[in-house]
């Protein structure tokens, strides 16, 4: 990935700027959210996330970015699919798939990114209980964005939640700051040590973004040169928010 490590302080109006951008984050994600049924493809996913940030005259930074570019607005990564997925009008949903959708969204010079998972229709217990673990792992990492902390207390509060659970953290792929670039510094990986890494300062943003797999923290990439999977084929599930550093309490910029 490209990495801009510059770490970029947003001012208040910057902030406001950035949770607008933000809101119409999550009002997409919740569009296509409503769609996970089964019988509907990832490509249709796509398209309604395509149509819906149209409508708040926003693009997505995910469509043409890397090598090779990247072709869609979202990620739509099923079952044993970490993150990256490409959405395919050959991948129809069914019964008890979980699905994750990552989105960005680009309004007023600042990007706005977050993901979640979900079932479709009626899912196992190991699979609800994956989602329940990965999305706590997020609050507990959202909960050390403190002045006074530092990176590596993010870091360790979320590997220190999954692992307790019996579940792993990948190793390969990490949280970020994020701003007028969908990736800027300081890079926040789901592991680390507590009291270690960059102080965190009032209006830094980062978009934490736990990635859980049940068997492994082993992953590959497909030949698609995207589609990130459990090395085992295990189920895995990937929850984010951009939050952003004040004062007091962590401030979540991509909630609705």
């Amino acid at each position: 990935m490209n990495w801009a490590r510059q770490i970029h302080i947003k001012s208040a109006a910057e902030l406001e700027i950035m949770r607008e951008a933000g809101r119409v984050n999550a009002e997409v994600l919740a569009t296509v959210k409503d769609l996970l049924k089964p019988g509907v493809s990832t490509a249709d996913l796509n398209a309604a996330a395509e149509e819906a940030l149209k409508k708040h005259n926003s693009v997505s930074p995910f469509k043409g970015y890397g090598y090779p570019p990247f072709p869609a607005s979202i990620t739509t990564s099923v079952n044993q699919q970490l993150v990256h997925g490409i959405p395919s009008k050959k991948r129809i949903l069914k019964e008890g798939d979980i699905v994750s959708i990552d989105c960005g969204a680009i309004l007023g010079g600042f990007v706005g990114d977050s993901a979640f998972t979900a079932g479709v229709g009626a899912i196992s217990p190991e699979a609800q209980s994956l989602l329940n673990v990965t999305e706590e792992a997020l609050r507990a990492g959202i909960a050390q964005m403190r002045v006074g902390n530092r990176t590596g207390d993010v870091s360790a509060a979320i590997q220190n939640y999954v692992e307790s659970r019996g579940y792993y953290v990948t190793r390969e792929y990490t949280g970020h700051g994020v701003g007028r670039q969908m990736h800027e510094g300081p890079q926040l990986p789901n592991y680390g040590k507590a009291g270690s890494g960059m102080p965190l300062k009032p209006g830094m943003t980062i978009a934490i973004e736990p990635m859980v797999l049940i068997g492994t923290a082993e992953t590959r990439v497909l030949s698609d040169q995207w589609t990130v999977v459990s090395a085992d084929g295990s189920l895995t599930a990937h929850f984010e928010h951009t939050v952003a550093v004040t004062e007091g309490e962590p401030l979540i910029l991509t909630a609705l």
